[in-house]
């Protein structure tokens, strides 16, 4: 497993941390997803053979929130 620490913006709320939460979850391989509005970050923890920080950064992205660093 590898763990990460995503910087995302847009996140202004409780509801943007369940959303980002529930929708990286749903990536094939991750183990964990943790979202903080007031530290604009997500941590994942994925296994790096079933899937890729791409995958995490789409999940992200298609929820409507920008990923910073990458």
């Amino acid at each position: 497993m590898e763990r990460r620490v995503i910087q995302v913006s847009g996140m202004s709320c409780h509801h943007c941390n369940e959303a980002i939460k529930r929708a990286v979850s749903r990536v094939a391989g991750v183990a964990f997803v943790d979202a903080d509005y007031r530290e604009n970050r997500v941590v994942v923890e994925y296994d790096p053979q079933a899937t890729d920080l791409d995958a995490v950064y789409r999940a992200i992205e298609e929820e409507g929130y920008q990923v910073v660093s990458r």
